[in-house]
């Protein structure tokens, strides 16, 4: 199965950091149907065909993702919105 790995530094402090992201998990149910928990800093996500998690560290937001064999041939496209997620909401 492919995985995305991909890390982006920041400077929010942990508690905006940690909102953020829970704004786009939030918007990521709506669009998606992904459900999430936290577990610690990191938030574990999951729907029919890709699982991962968004780890919120002190200096640096890691997403990790899989995808099924139906979402691997989008695995390209996937990669580019996260990183434009990140670049619209950590840059």
């Amino acid at each position: 199965m492919p995985r995305i790995d991909i890390r982006r530094p920041h400077q929010l402090p942990i508690a905006e950091a940690r909102a953020v992201v829970d704004q786009v998990a939030a918007r990521m149910h709506e669009k998606f149907g992904m459900n999430g928990r936290w577990l610690d800093d990191t938030l574990l996500f999951s729907r029919p065909g890709v699982s991962g998690s968004i780890a919120v560290g002190q200096q640096e937001i890691q997403v990790k993702a899989e995808l099924g064999l139906l979402l691997a041939p989008l695995k390209g496209v996937i990669e580019q919105e996260i990183q434009r997620k990140l670049d619209e909401h950590f840059a």
